[in-house]
């Protein structure tokens, strides 16, 4: 049996955290400063974790080199399964024209280029981060937006910005999931105190979107709908997160946004259309010749090489873009028919339909009865420094009911739906894991270090020498969510980093370890938009690439603004003022 060491560096407290914290000091350093890739220097993270836990903290290098085994299980199921299923998804509506059916459809809504960017980038790109993340939803949103007519550097700034409020519950709930599994926290407890806290960052996101767009005249004569965007984002999140299923919560939010923002152009109108000749910018994108701005990206968006899926292409509706020969094709905004409309959004329905089956009463017990399994990891003896058994050693697999599965569920329902062959199915699927392959590494990399600094007793450690601010802890807890995002790109991953030492520090300080663990994720979505993987991957999609440091100037001073905001709102949360709103 290994007991856990609070103080094993000279028996003092604080160089035990200074240790403690040098895998993080180490991976940040080598993101922010080296701008080493997330692989490597995750990997070297673990390599410098499991040395201090060894040599450092006296854990047995068996149960060392197993609690390594148990993070990279972890990270590859039920984590990756998520996003790996998630992703196969979005990959097979973009196999098939009807993804060209779905922008063709939220095009012909509007010409102005504000009510757009709520549209695209606020309530599709939701819809996208709840099903791919990792860059996907801000890379279609800004090709989608510039081929509307909005400028790339703006479609990147718009499409960045709006990738804020759906995170936490992004690919069906995974940075949740992960602070579930890595803090023992209850998972419901986690999903409703970030439900508590993420809604009213959505509240004003919509807001900034028109001011982007258009200025102090955007948000005078758009505001309406901004707000009718950011309430019924809003509202949607907390219900679902709080009420029904977590892993929806996204999926319904975005849906419902679109639902009542279309309700409301039925009866309202901005007093001017402010279309591409009112997008005046002058900058880098200038240069970026005009095949590039408009027609080109229709490529990254449209549906050229659906013809791949055979069996979908039959009773789809044609391709609208077509770059291969070097042209450039006009952009189709003709509003399909409703029949289109009803199989472009088709996946996202057969996904709500299966999660909400899989909520049933019946369904859900008959699952947890067949669908898990818990177990003690192999090789793990593990007593924290008070003697009590540490509960990160017993694992809850889940199969049957695992988020992961039901989305390959869906994925095959989807497939049926589309005529896509298996053979077809397969190939996509196994582009999907070409694609993940290094995302594969670093997650499982960033799992196996949290768990070892975990279960070695680095992050209590660290927790308890944090713990030392008292009070003031609630006001660095999310500025520790804020930089692990910004310098990781995955809420997932600094969820998995952090948990557990946000959960530790908050006990100590008499706080409450769900409101902390959650903030760490909450606040942590507000410096995705500075991460370099999403600033890279925003520059490359509007063809600005080199722009990642105008990019970051840009949102620089929106993400700090945002995260002031919410850290308030988590301040107060740890008082009696808004204490009330903690489960």
């Amino acid at each position: 049996m290994f007991q856990q060491i609070l103080d094993p560096i000279g028996g003092s407290l604080l160089l035990s955290a200074l240790c403690a914290a040098l895998p993080l000091v180490l991976l940040f350093v080598l993101l922010g400063v080296f701008r080493v890739k997330a692989t490597k220097a995750a990997v070297a993270s673990l390599l410098v974790s499991l040395l201090l836990a060894v040599i450092g903290w006296q854990m047995p290098l068996g149960q060392a080199l197993s609690a390594t085994a148990a993070g990279i299980f972890y990270g590859l199921f039920p984590i990756l399964w998520i996003l790996a299923n998630a992703l196969w998804i979005y990959k097979l509506t973009v196999a098939t024209p009807w993804f060209e059916a779905l922008g063709r459809t939220i095009r012909s809504i509007s010409d102005d280029l504000r009510i757009l960017s709520i549209l695209i980038a606020f309530c599709f790109g939701a819809l996208l981060e709840s099903l791919a993340g990792f860059g996907a939803p801000v890379a279609i949103s800004a090709a989608m937006l510039m081929a509307a007519g909005m400028k790339p550097l703006k479609s990147a700034v718009v499409s960045l910005l709006a990738n804020t409020a759906p995170v936490a519950f992004g690919a069906m709930a995974a940075p949740i999931i992960a602070l579930n599994g890595v803090t023992g926290l209850p998972l419901h407890h986690l999903s409703s105190m970030a439900g508590r806290q993420t809604p009213f960052v959505a509240l004003i996101v919509p807001l900034l979107l028109v001011f982007i767009v258009d200025g102090r005249r955007g948000v005078k004569q758009a505001w309406p709908v901004a707000l009718v965007a950011g309430t019924a984002f809003a509202v949607s999140q907390f219900v679902t997160s709080n009420y029904l299923a977590v892993e929806l919560t996204d999926v319904v939010a975005a849906v419902v946004t679109v639902a009542a923002v279309l309700m409301m152009l039925r009866f309202w109108k901005p007093k001017e259309t402010i279309g591409m000749a009112g997008d005046v910018e002058s900058g880098a994108e200038d240069a970026v010749p005009a095949n590039v701005r408009q027609g080109a990206v229709a490529v990254r968006t449209s549906t050229t090489a659906v013809s791949r899926t055979s069996g979908a292409a039959a009773s789809a509706p044609a391709a609208v873009g077509n770059a291969s020969d070097g042209s450039t094709a006009p952009t189709d905004n003709t509003r399909p028919e409703p029949r289109h409309i009803w199989m472009a959004i088709a996946p996202y329905l057969i996904i709500i339909t299966v999660f909400s089956i899989a909520q049933i009463p019946a369904v859900k017990s008959w699952l947890n009865q067949v669908g898990t399994v818990t177990f003690h990891w192999p090789g793990l003896d593990i007593t924290d420094s008070t003697g009590k058994p540490v509960a990160a050693t017993k694992f809850k697999l889940d199969h049957l009911k695992a988020t992961g599965t039901l989305l390959l569920f869906s994925g095959l329902i989807t497939m049926a739906l589309y005529r896509i062959t298996a053979g077809q199915g397969w190939r996509i699927y196994r582009e999907t894991l070409v694609q993940l392959r290094w995302t594969i590494v670093t997650v499982t990399s960033v799992l196996a270090l949290s768990f070892v600094m975990n279960l070695s007793g680095q992050t209590t450690t660290l927790g308890f020498a944090l713990a030392s601010a008292g009070g003031f802890f609630a006001v660095l807890s999310p500025l520790i969510g804020w930089i692990g995002v910004a310098l990781t790109g995955s809420d997932t991953s600094s969820n998995s980093l952090f948990g557990q030492m946000q959960a530790t520090a908050a006990q100590q300080a008499g706080l409450s370890p769900v409101l902390m663990a959650a903030s760490n994720s909450s606040a942590g979505v507000m410096g995705k938009m500075l991460s370099l993987q999403n600033l890279a991957v925003a520059a490359a999609a509007v063809g600005l690439d080199g722009a990642e440091g105008t990019l970051f100037r840009k949102l620089i001073g929106w993400s700090v603004g945002l995260l002031a905001l919410i850290t308030v709102l988590i301040l107060l949360q740890s008082t009696p003022v808004l204490g009330w709103m903690v489960p």
